[in-house]
C-alpha cells in the first residue's frame, strides 16, 4: 500500500469514527435523560399514568442502549476492521471466481458487480441477523411489542433477502453499463435512470412488494370508511382504495400512510391503529391489547394530518429535493470515482477500479460530511412540514381529536415524551409529542 493510499484509508476510518462517535454521544445524552426523568411532564398529568410513563422510560432506555452496543460493535469495530483488511477487495475477487464458476464471464464487470451485490447481501444478512433476533425476540418481546413467531421471522427474513437481491442485481447491472457506455456526461443518464427506478419502486412497492410480507385487505364498509371517503372528497384527494394491513402479526406498533402518484392514491391503516377502538370488552383480544387503538374520530384526525402533507405539496417538494440531491451526488461521483487512491486504500491492486466500489466509497465515505449536512437540513424541513400538517388538520377542526390520537399512539407505542434537546434536533424528523400538543393548543404560531 502506498503512502497516499494509507492516508486515504485512515481518512476514511477517521470519517467513520467521527460520525459514529457523535451518534453514540447523542445516544448517551438521551440515555441520561431516560435515567434522570422520573416525573410526568405537567402537560400529560392525568393523561399518562405513572405505570405507562415508567414502562416508556425503560423501553426507550433499552432501545437506546442496544443502539449504542450495536453501533460500537458494527460501526466502530467490524466496519473499520473490514476496510483495513481489504474486505471489499477480497469479496470482489471471490465474486470473480463465483461468476466464472456458474459459467459467466468473470472478466465482465457487469456480471461480477451483480455477483458482488448478491454475495455482499448474504454477508450483511448474516452480520445483521443476531442483532435482529435479539431486538425482535428479546427487546421488543420484553416490552410486549413482538408478535412474530420464530417461523414467521425466518420466513420474513429470507423473503426480504430474496426480494432485495432480485431487485439489486438488475439495477446494479444497469448502473455499471450506463457508467461504462454513457460517455463524459454519463452521470446525467445515471440520474435519469435512477430517478425513473425510484419512481417505479415508489409506485409498485406498496401494491406489489409489500403484500409479499403482510396481508392487505379493503377497509370494511361502515362509519369510518364513509368518514374517510367524505374527507378525501372534500379535499379533492384522488382516493382509489382504502386498505387495512395486518401489522399485528409482526408488531404491536401502529401507523397509517398513503401512497400512489398523481391521480390514484391509496390509504393504508395498520390494524393496530384500529385494534380495539376504545372498546375494552371486545372478545378475542389479549388483556394487554384491550383499550388500545384509536376512536374513529381520532383515526380521521390522523388522516387529516396525512392528507395535509398531500394538500400542502410536501410529497412533491421532498421528491424534487431528493432528485436535486441525487443529481449532485452523481455529479460528484463522476468527478471523483476514477481516483486510483480510493481503490488502493481498500486493498485493490493498481489498475483495478470497479465502478460499483467507486460508487460505494464516494457515496458512503468521501461525501459523508455533505450527506450529514443534507440529512440534518432535511430533518429540520421535515419537522417544519409536520407542524404545517398538524396546522392543516387543526383548520379542518381536528385539533382536539388529533391531540388525543397523538397521546394514544404515544402510549400504545410506549413513546417517551422527554428528550435531550441536541439528540432530538439531530435525530427527530417529527417534533416531540409535547411540542406538537403545544402547537395544537395554539400556544405558538405555526410557521
Amino acid at each position: 500500500m502506498t503512502v497516499s493510499s494509507e492516508v486515504a484509508l485512515f481518512s476514511i476510518l477517521g470519517v467513520i469514527l467521527i460520525e459514529n462517535a457523535f451518534e453514540i454521544y447523542l445516544c448517551l445524552r438521551q440515555i441520561r435523560v431516560y435515567k434522570s426523568s422520573k416525573k410526568i411532564p405537567r402537560e400529560l398529568e392525568g393523561v399518562l399514568t405513572e405505570e405507562t410513563f415508567h414502562k416508556a422510560r425503560v423501553y426507550g432506555q433499552d432501545k437506546e442502549e442496544f443502539s449504542v452496543f450495536q453501533s460500537i460493535i458494527m460501526q466502530l469495530l467490524v466496519v473499520p476492521l473490514e476496510l483495513y483488511l481489504g474486505f471489499f477487495a477480497y469479496i470482489w475477487a471471490v465474486s470473480e471466481r463465483f461468476t466464472d464458476a456458474i459459467g459467466l464471464d468473470g472478466r465482465s464487470e457487469v456480471f461480477v458487480s451483480c455477483m458482488f451485490v448478491l454475495v455482499l447481501n448474504v454477508i450483511n444478512f448474516c452480520k445483521d441477523l443476531p442483532f435482529k433476533i435479539y431486538k425482535t425476540f428479546v427487546l421488543e418481546a420484553r416490552h410486549g411489542f413482538n408478535k412474530q413467531t420464530p417461523g414467521f421471522f425466518v420466513k420474513d427474513q429470507l423473503k426480504g433477502l430474496a426480494v432485495a437481491s432480485a431487485l439489486a442485481a438488475p439495477i446494479v447491472a444497469a448502473v455499471v453499463a450506463i457508467v461504462q457506455s454513457g460517455g463524459e456526461f454519463f452521470f446525467v443518464w445515471l440520474w435519469v435512470f435512477t430517478s425513473a427506478v425510484t419512481l417505479l419502486l415508489m409506485t409498485i412497492y406498496p401494491s406489489v412488494i409489500a403484500p409479499l410480507f403482510d396481508k392487505y385487505k379493503p377497509l370494511d364498509e361502515g362509519p369510518l370508511r364513509k368518514s374517510i371517503e367524505d374527507l378525501a372528497a372534500s379535499l379533492k384527494f384522488p382516493l382509489k382504495q382504502l386498505y387495512v394491513v395486518e401489522g399485528s402479526k409482526r408488531s404491536a406498533h401502529s401507523n397509517a400512510y398513503f401512497y400512489g402518484l398523481w391521480g390514484s392514491k391509496r390509504i393504508v391503516l395498520f390494524d393496530t391503529l384500529l385494534l380495539n377502538k376504545g372498546a375494552p370488552t371486545d372478545e378475542g383480544l389479549k388483556e394487554e391489547e384491550k383499550g388500545k387503538g384509536c376512536e374513529d374520530s381520532e383515526v380521521l384526525a390522523v388522516l387529516g394530518h396525512e392528507l395535509g402533507h398531500w394538500k400542502l405539496g410536501h410529497i412533491t417538494k421532498n421528491l424534487i429535493i431528493m432528485q436535486i440531491h441525487l443529481f449532485l451526488l452523481f455529479a460528484a461521483f463522476a468527478f471523483l470515482f476514477r481516483t486510483p487512491v480510493l481503490y488502493q486504500a481498500l486493498g485493490f491492486p493498481e489498475g483495478v477500479q470497479p465502478i460499483l466500489i467507486g460508487l460505494l466509497v464516494v457515496f458512503t465515505y468521501v461525501l459523508a460530511p455533505y450527506n450529514a449536512i443534507i440529512s440534518f437540513a432535511m430533518t429540520i424541513l421535515s419537522r417544519r412540514f409536520e407542524y404545517q400538517a398538524d396546522a392543516f388538520a387543526q383548520k379542518l377542526g381536528f385539533a382536539k381529536e388529533l391531540g388525543k390520537a397523538l397521546v394514544k399512539l404515544h402510549v400504545d407505542n410506549l413513546g417517551f415524551p422527554i428528550y435531550d434537546w441536541l439528540y432530538s434536533v439531530w435525530n427527530h424528523s417529527h417534533p416531540t409529542l409535547l411540542q406538537r400538543l403545544d402547537r395544537l393548543a395554539g400556544d405558538k404560531k405555526t410557521k
